[in-house]
């Protein structure tokens, strides 16, 4: 066993990603671990414009998201969670389910899908379930792919065009058309997903422009209009004020296992 899978199961939060041709659907793999002496721990998840299958020790499978504004997550001392995150345009599609249905949710996978719900009981031993989620994930991108046209507006979206008006008119396709798609595939219209990949470029560089007082240069670089544009949109999606959120955050990000 290499060093790097005998620290997987470590204390902790780490997300690493999945093989090559599943890139193109799954942003990652990841595990969440508390230590079976350690307190219970109540972790905040924010939006990311993605839908997680998840599978936690002695609570089985769900589904989460997608959000549209900060969930604290309950974990009990010994908890073990591991998930397969959908890339934006992905999880519709994979799951069979209009995503809009399951936006700021968490669902039991035995209320949607009962047949995978079955393959993940709540008795696994994490590397298992592990690999079943894995699996699973693979199964259903290969059945459902990403919506091509979404994945298309989600480029252009995080290019920073958040205009439905010009993207409908390059993607050759109704601004109604758009929105319902996007309402599918991801949970939520295109505004919407521009307003979380612009919070998601700002958050992975704000723990340095807090400690650096440099808010008004961060949201410039993520495209933001300004700086107070910046700090509503991130009270909004996570309900703390940057510099609060950033203290939350620490200095780095989580750990990258690459295969």
């Amino acid at each position: 066993m290499s060093m790097a899978a005998m620290r997987l199961w470590d204390n902790g939060y780490r997300e690493w990603l999945p093989p090559f041709e599943l890139r193109r659907s799954l942003s990652c793999l990841w595990v969440s671990v508390v230590a079976p002496d350690g307190a219970q721990k109540i972790q905040q998840v924010y939006p990311d414009g993605c839908v997680d299958l998840i599978w936690q020790s002695g609570q089985g499978a769900y589904l989460a998201g997608p959000d549209t504004g900060p969930t604290p997550a309950e974990l009990p001392a010994g908890t073990i969670v591991v998930g397969a995150r959908f890339r934006p345009g992905a999880g519709g599609p994979a799951l069979g389910l209009p995503l809009s249905d399951l936006r700021d949710q968490r669902i039991d996978l035995a209320d949607c899908l009962p047949a995978l719900a079955r393959q993940l009981p709540a008795d696994l031993p994490p590397t298992t379930a592990l690999n079943l989620v894995t699996g699973l994930a693979a199964q259903l991108v290969s059945a459902g792919p990403p919506d091509p046209l979404v994945l298309a507006g989600t480029r252009l979206l995080a290019r920073g065009d958040a205009s439905v008006r010009r993207m409908s008119s390059e993607l050759a396709v109704s601004e109604r058309q758009l929105r319902r798609r996007f309402d599918a595939a991801v949970g939520y219209g295109p505004k919407m997903l521009h307003r979380v990949l612009r919070f998601r470029r700002a958050l992975a560089d704000l723990p340095a422009a807090a400690q650096d007082a440099d808010l008004a240069g961060l949201a410039i670089q993520a495209g933001f209009a300004d700086q107070a544009h910046l700090t509503r949109e991130i009270t909004s999606l996570t309900g703390l004020p940057p510099a609060a959120l950033a203290k939350t955050l620490g200095p780095s990000q989580p750990e990258l296992v690459r295969y």
